[in-house]
């Protein structure tokens, strides 16, 4: 059995770059994806991505955000944006139960504490 670490990183690896190719018709990343989820403001919840600078002035540039956030634009972006990736979570998560999910989650979120606590 290998160690939580390799699946981990497999696992980031592979969500990054299948995410990755469901936006790439319309020339986004996951990160793009990620700033219109969280309504382009919250940083809070986008601390957790790094430096999203250029990403951001991306999506400035395709008037998608603005200082208050999601425009009209954005919004529909977002919206349609939000079927593709719920079709590519549905796949994903195929065939694991709603508590595996929620277990593993969990387990995640205790281990990323203890770490933190160093």
């Amino acid at each position: 059995m290998k160690p939580i670490g390799f699946w981990f990183a497999h696992l980031h690896q592979a969500l990054e770059s299948s995410l990755d190719r469901v936006l790439a018709a319309e020339s986004l990343t996951r990160r793009h994806w990620q700033v219109l989820n969280t309504g382009a403001s919250p940083e809070e919840a986008l601390k957790p991505f790094g430096d999203l600078r250029e990403t951001i002035a991306d999506l400035h540039l395709r008037g998608w955000i603005d200082e208050d956030g999601l425009t009209e634009a954005g919004q529909a972006a977002h919206l349609r944006l939000k079927t593709k990736v719920g079709e590519f979570r549905a796949r994903v998560t195929e065939g694991i139960r709603d508590d595996e999910y929620r277990a593993t989650v969990g387990v995640l979120e205790r281990m990323a504490a203890n770490l933190a606590r160093e």
